[in-house]
C-alpha cells in the first residue's frame, strides 16, 4: 500500500546534506524538474520583489529575502521532516520509532509544488513557492501531470493506494485504478481546515501499525474516530469518519 500526501506551505529551515535532484523519485523526471528548478532560479536572480512576492504567497520584504536564494546549493533533509504543517505537526514523524519512521519513508509519496512526487525519504532543501503560482510561465501542476502521471501510474500498478492529499493535487496526479480516500465529519458537518490533522493523525497511526493493505486499514482503531461508512463511485472508494467528541 502507498500513501499519497500533500506537502506544506511552511517549512523547516536547515539541513545536513547537499542536494542532489537526480537522487528524487523517477530519475526519468530529471530533465524536466531540472528545467523547472533553472527557471525557479531565473526568477530569484531577476530580484524582482513583486514577482518574488507573488510566487512565494508572501508580501513582506524581509520574508522575501529569507527565500531568494539559490536552493541548488542549499543543504537538506528529509522531505517528511521539511514539511511542518499541520499534518505534519500531528503525524510527530520524530517521535515515531525507527520501524514506523522506515515505513513511512518507504510507502509515504509526497507532492512537491516544486519538485513534483517525491518521496517521504527524499532529501530536499528548504524553498517556497505557492500552491498554484506559476514559475515564469510554466504551471507546476499541469507540467508534473504532464511529465509524470504516467510515471506514477506505473509505479502504483501493483499497489493498494490511499490518498490523503487536498483536491487540488489531482492536477498533478490522478489514480486511474482504484483508490481510497478520506473524509471528516463533525456535528454533521465536513470538517476542512483540520482534516489536515486528521490526516496526520491517521499516517501516524497506519505507520505504528505498519498497515500493508486498505481492508487492514479499514479495520485499525483510531483513538477519537469511527467509521460512519464508506462510499465508492467508480474507482473511488470514501472512507466516513466521525469524530467523536
Amino acid at each position: 500500500m502507498k500513501i499519497l500526501l500533500a506537502p506544506s506551505e511552511t517549512k523547516r529551515s536547515g539541513g545536513e546534506h547537499s542536494f542532489d535532484p537526480s537522487s528524487l523519485l523517477f530519475e526519468s523526471l530529471r530533465p524536466h524538474r531540472t528545467k523547472l528548478l533553472h527557471a525557479y532560479t531565473n526568477v530569484i536572480q531577476q530580484g524582482d520583489m513583486q514577482n518574488l512576492s507573488k510566487m512565494f504567497g508572501i508580501k513582506k520584504e524581509t520574508d522575501i529575502l529569507k527565500y531568494k536564494k539559490d536552493i541548488i546549493h542549499e543543504l537538506t533533509i528529509k522531505a517528511i521532516q521539511r514539511y511542518t504543517g499541520v499534518a505534519f505537526e500531528y503525524l510527530k514523524y520524530d517521535t515515531l520509532d525507527t520501524s514506523a519512521q522506515t515505513y513511512i519513508d518507504n510507502n509515504v509519496i509526497l507532492f512537491s509544488n516544486l519538485l513534483g512526487p517525491i518521496r517521504a525519504s527524499d532529501l530536499i532543501p528548504e524553498y517556497k513557492l505557492k500552491q498554484g503560482e506559476t514559475v515564469n510561465d510554466i504551471r507546476v501542476e499541469k507540467f508534473y501531470h504532464q511529465y509524470s502521471a504516467s510515471l506514477m501510474e506505473e509505479h502504483l500498478k501493483d499497489e493498494e493506494i490511499l490518498d490523503l492529499r487536498a483536491g487540488f493535487y489531482d492536477k498533478f496526479y490522478k489514480p486511474q485504478k482504484a483508490y481510497t480516500t478520506l473524509k471528516f465529519i463533525k456535528e454533521g458537518k465536513v470538517v476542512s481546515h483540520w482534516a489536515k490533522a486528521y490526516r496526520g493523525i491517521v499516517l501516524r497511526q497506519i505507520a505504528k501499525a505498519n498497515i500493508t493493505n486498505i481492508a487492514d486499514f479499514i479495520t485499525l482503531p483510531i483513538e477519537g474516530l469511527s467509521i460512519k461508512e464508506t462510499q465508492t463511485k467508480k474507482n473511488k472508494t470514501e472512507i466516513v469518519y466521525t469524530i467523536e467528541t
